[in-house]
């Protein structure tokens, strides 16, 4: 797989995509989509919604490669327990892949169905090998879409287990699917910041050639009113610039990752004016720096 540069997230939200259609146009060199925001639910079923023609209207006139990046695929939920929801994301999930070409799937690492029930965003895994197994089944039903698949480190406000061991979890499931690793470096700063770890220990640790995306991001802090103990959080929020700290997190790792395939910069629709543009297109021009590497 070649290089594709430095990409940005598409959101299904024309506000978004016309307020950044210049940045869009002139500065990603290729795109990232949810596929599931892409399917709107039909007679018990899944098909394709507008945005899915839009998007290809895009694809077609740009001319930039789409990646896939999931939410919702439930990597910690064993596949024998939720098979006919896995059939039809798999189903979905190749019809985008007919139309978008897709050099690769990505998904979040953790759980969200479980016993019936479903959270709203995926929740910490224990770092076993129960769970390395339960991942890898399903990274291997992904590549078997795209040809190559990888997972994303989450940013965990609690662990189930010694959060330090992330690392090490993350080397086996590549080993064992085998699949890849989208390193998103403010979760990586956000969960070492929240549970008293050391960023750089956490990056150095990680097998730097399982790396093929990274990605980029800001956030913001919780309100000391969200808790009794009036503790704050950093928070995973897409909804500020990329922190210094997130930079230095990417001087360090960029040139240990021979096998970096992209860089995204993240940036969340509604949290950004006409006015900070100027701000958002700079952060795409300084990971191209880094892009090439």
């Amino acid at each position: 797989m070649e290089s594709l540069g430095v990409g940005v997230p598409l959101f299904p939200d024309f506000e978004y995509l016309e307020l950044y259609r210049e940045v869009i146009e002139e500065e990603a060199d290729y795109f990232e989509v949810n596929p599931e925001t892409l399917w709107r639910p039909r007679d018990g079923g899944l098909e394709r919604n507008d945005y899915h023609a839009l998007f290809r209207q895009i694809r077609d006139r740009s001319g930039k490669p789409f990646v896939a990046h999931g939410l919702g695929f439930s990597l910690g939920t064993p596949v024998a327990d939720d098979r006919a929801r896995t059939d039809a994301w798999l189903d979905r999930l190749r019809d985008d892949q007919s139309e978008f070409r897709f050099p690769w799937i990505s998904e979040h690492l953790g759980w969200q169905i479980a016993g019936g029930l479903q959270a709203v965003l995926p929740l910490p895994l224990p770092p076993t090998e129960e769970a390395v197994q339960v991942v890898a089944e399903r990274m291997r039903l992904l590549s078997s879409v795209a040809g190559a698949s990888a997972f994303e480190n989450s940013a965990n406000y609690f662990a189930l287990g010694d959060p330090a061991r992330d690392p090490d979890f993350f080397n086996a499931i590549c080993r064992a699917a085998p699949c890849r690793l989208m390193l998103d470096l403010h979760n990586v700063h956000t969960q070492c910041l929240n549970l008293g770890q050391d960023p750089l220990d956490y990056v150095d640790r990680i097998d730097p050639d399982s790396v093929l995306q990274i990605h980029l991001s800001g956030g913001s802090e919780s309100e000391a009113d969200w808790l009794p103990s009036r503790r704050v959080f950093r928070l995973d929020s897409h909804d500020g610039p990329v922190p210094e700290e997130v930079w230095r997190l990417l001087e360090r790792v960029r040139p240990r990752c021979r096998n970096l395939r992209g860089i995204v910069v993240e940036r969340l629709n509604g949290t950004f004016t006409e006015a900070e543009l100027p701000a958002l297109r700079d952060e795409i021009r300084r990971a191209k720096e880094f892009a090439r590497c």
